[in-house]
């Protein structure tokens, strides 16, 4: 349940307007065939709505927010993750904005006892995130053996190429003690066309 407090009257900050890339329904697939999700979900980036229609349609009750429109079915808009707001969820589950990742699990870990998110698998590497990866709470995370299709920016008509980075679901549980677990997730072949490969967003360096 969302309390409506939490919509703000504000302008959309700017980091955040372009800084939405669709998760390809295929990864949403992959990940339920190796975690079991409870049954009320809150989806905090819900974009287009690529994760929420798959979770939706295997019987999920899945609260979408996001801070802009962007299309996304039985959603509420102008909703600020990273802002005080109360929510009433099993767990968060999302595709957090490219350069506000870290500040979105930090936040997430506040808000339910379970944390799931789609982040670059270079996100395991950084000292500076320590006080959210070393604090005995991330239990799994699961490697995409082949890179995704379609992480491309919503919206996007240009070219779609191969992406050059690795992704992977990150599980953080507040009932797990100790250290993650990391296995691979192994999609067939024939999941991933060549023409359905991802677009490798700008400046990802610069955004770590």
């Amino acid at each position: 349940m969302l309390d409506h407090s939490c919509q703000v009257q504000r302008a959309p900050l700017s980091e955040h307007r372009g800084d939405c890339y669709d998760t390809p329904p295929v990864a949403v697939h992959e990940l339920l065939k190796v975690e079991q999700l409870p049954h009320c979900i809150w989806e905090p980036a819900c974009g287009t709505g690529n994760i929420v229609k798959v979770l939706r349609a295997i019987g999920h009750e899945v609260i979408a927010t996001d801070l802009n429109n962007r299309g996304c079915p039985d959603s509420l808009d102008r909703i600020d993750f990273l802002l005080p707001c109360k929510v009433e969820s099993d767990a968060i589950l999302t595709n957090p904005p490219f350069s506000l990742a870290e500040k979105f699990v930090a936040t997430a870990l506040e808000r339910a006892p379970v944390v799931i998110m789609l982040l670059r698998l270079a996100f395991y590497e950084s000292s500076r995130r320590s006080h959210i990866l070393d604090n005995g709470k991330l239990a799994r995370i699961h490697v995409f053996a082949k890179r995704l299709p379609m992480m491309h920016r919503a919206g996007w008509e240009g070219r779609k190429a191969n992406s050059g980075m690795a992704f992977a679901w990150f599980v953080w549980d507040q009932a797990h003690h100790g250290p993650a677990t990391i296995d691979r997730i192994n999609v067939p072949k024939k999941i991933f066309p060549a023409e359905e490969m991802s677009e490798i967003p700008p400046n990802e360096e610069a955004a770590e």
